[in-house]
C-alpha cells in the first residue's frame, strides 16, 4: 500500500524519510512542491496528487507534511487516516509533533514506522500496543541505552496482539479507577457584512481519559443523539447497538483515546454565539482611512465567552494603525500587515469596542478588497450544537468509577466578512458635503 513516506517541513525541506517496499527518490516530492506553490497557503494543497507513476497523498499537520508515496490504487481515505494515526503516535509519544521533537527522537521514530507498518500496510497502530512494543521515550531510559547500546524495542510480545481485544492489554490495575470525556466542538462559520451566516457547522470530537482496572465494558447514552451526523467511531465502538439504539457501546482502551467525531452540518441548529459590528473606511484623498469594531456576545446559553481574539489581514498600503481599545489590547504588524486584537471576556454590560484611524501609503492605489475579520473564542462548559452526554454505565466491574464529562466550544475557521467604505470628498463649494 504505502510505498514511502517523507515529512517536509514549513520550508519545504525533507528532513526524514521512511521506506518500506524499494527506495524511492526524493525527486517524487518535487511534482509535490509544484502543487504547493501553487497552492499558497498549506491548507490549500490537495490531499491527493499524481506524480507520474505515483500518488502522493499527504496530510498538514503542526506545520509538517506527511507525503506518502503510493503506487497502486487504494482507497484514499484509508491512508489519510493512517497517516493521522502516525502523527498523533508521535504527539502521544514526544508531547508534541513538531520537526524538532522528531529530529531529537528520530531513532524511536523509526522504529516506530517499522510497526506500524509491515511491507507497505497497517500493523499496529494502537497506543496500547506500541507503548508495549516500543517504550516511550524518557531521560533515565535514554541515558541507559546510550551506554549498554540497547534500544527500546520491548522483548515480548503485547498481549493484546494475542486478545480479542487488540486496543486493550490485559491484566490492567489502578488505585484510582477513573473515566473522563471531553465533548470539544470547533465552529466552523462565515458571516457577510450584514451579519447574517452564509455558511455554519460544527465539528466535533469525545476525547476519552480511561483508567480502570480489569476489563470493563462501558456504555454511554446521550440526551440527544439525533444530532449527531457523519460520526466516525473508535475500532472499539459496537456499530450495530449504535444504528439500533443510538448508544455508546465498548470495552475502552487504556488511557487517552478518541472515542469520535461527528459534525453537525444543519445551519439552523448551529447557534453563532456573538456578534460582531463592524466599519473599515478608507479616504479617497489623502492617505488615511478608519476601523471601528464592536463585539459582543449572542448564543451562549448563559456561559461567558473567553479568549476571544480578532485577527485582520489588512492590504498592503495599511502602514500604521492608530487605535484605541475600550478591553483588551492590539498589536499592528507593519511589516506582515496582520491586526491583532485580544479581547479576553466578552460582558453584555459593556461591549468591547476598537476603534481609530489607519495611515496609508503615499500615492498608492487604494484596497480593491475588503478585509475579513477571523474569530477565535472558547466556551466552557457549553456544546454549541446542545448535545449532552445522560449517563454511563459500566458492566463487567464489581467497583464504582469516578466519571466526568467536560464540555469545550470554540472557534475553528470563524470568519466576518468585513464592509469597506470609500469617502469621496468634494471641496467645491456646490458640492460641499461628503458621500459614501
Amino acid at each position: 500500500m504505502i510505498h514511502s513516506l517523507f515529512l517536509i517541513n514549513s520550508s519545504s525541506d525533507i528532513f526524514l524519510e521512511k521506506h518500506w517496499k524499494s527506495v524511492i527518490s526524493r525527486s517524487v516530492c518535487d511534482y509535490f512542491f509544484e502543487v504547493q506553490e501553487k497552492a499558497g497557503e498549506a491548507e490549500n494543497v490537495p490531499p491527493v496528487i499524481h506524480a507520474g507513476h505515483h500518488y502522493l497523498i499527504n496530510i498538514y499537520r503542526e506545520k509538517i507534511f506527511f507525503v506518502s508515496v503510493i503506487q497502486s490504487e487504494v482507497p484514499p481515505l484509508f491512508v489519510i487516516e493512517f497517516l493521522h494515526h502516525v502523527a498523533e503516535t508521535f504527539q502521544d509519544y514526544f508531547g508534541e509533533c513538531s520537526e524538532s521533537a522528531i529530529k531529537d527522537n528520530v531513532v524511536i521514530v523509526y522504529e516506530l514506522l517499522e510497526e506500524m507498518l509491515d511491507n507497505g500496510f497497517p500493523l499496529a497502530t494502537e497506543s496500547n500496543i506500541l507503548k508495549e512494543l516500543i517504550k516511550p521515550p524518557n531521560i533515565l531510559r535514554s541515558v541507559v541505552n546510550s551506554i549498554t547500546g540497547s534500544c527500546n524495542v520491548g522483548e515480548t510480545l503485547p498481549t493484546g496482539q494475542l486478545s480479542t481485544i487488540p486496543w486493550r492489554r490485559a491484566g490492567v490495575k489502578y488505585t484510582n479507577n477513573e473515566a473522563y470525556f471531553d465533548v470539544v466542538e470547533e465552529i466552523d462559520a462565515i458571516l457577510d457584512k450584514t451579519g447574517s451566516v452564509v455558511f455554519a457547522e460544527i465539528q466535533g470530537v469525545i476525547d476519552a481519559c480511561v483508567n480502570l482496572t480489569g476489563m470493563p465494558d462501558l456504555t454511554l447514552s446521550f440526551m440527544n443523539p439525533r444530532l449527531l451526523d457523519d460520526v466516525s467511531f473508535h475500532p472499539c465502538v459496537r456499530f450495530k447497538r449504535w444504528e439500533s439504539e443510538r448508544v455508546l457501546s465498548f470495552i475502552p482502551p487504556d488511557g487517552n483515546f478518541r472515542l469520535l467525531s461527528y459534525h453537525v452540518s444543519a445551519q439552523n441548529l448551529v447557534a453563532i454565539p456573538i456578534y460582531v459590528k463592524q466599519n473599515i473606511s478608507f479616504f479617497e484623498t489623502g492617505s488615511s482611512g478608519r476601523l471601528d469594531i464592536t463585539v459582543g456576545p449572542k448564543q451562549t446559553m448563559g456561559k461567558t465567552v473567553e479568549a476571544v481574539f480578532v485577527t485582520i489581514n489588512m492590504p498592503k498600503v495599511v502602514l500604521s494603525a492608530n487605535l484605541t481599545a475600550t478591553q483588551g489590547n492590539y498589536t499592528y504588524n507593519p511589516v506582515t500587515k496582520t491586526l491583532v486584537w485580544d479581547i479576553g471576556k466578552l460582558s453584555q454590560q459593556k461591549l468591547p469596542n476598537l476603534k481609530g484611524s489607519l495611515t496609508l501609503q503615499c500615492g498608492a492605489p487604494k484596497p480593491e478588497e475588503s478585509p475579513s475579520l477571523n474569530i477565535d473564542l472558547k466556551i466552557q462548559q457549553l456544546a454549541i450544537s446542545g448535545l449532552k452526554v445522560n449517563r454511563l454505565d459500566m458492566y463487567g466491574e464489581k467497583y464504582k468509577p469516578f466519571k466526568g464529562v467536560k464540555y469545550v466550544s470554540k472557534a475553528g475557521k470563524f470568519q466576518c466578512m468585513a464592509i469597506t467604505i470609500w469617502l469621496y470628498i468634494f471641496t467645491n463649494k456646490e458640492n460641499s458635503h461628503l458621500k459614501c
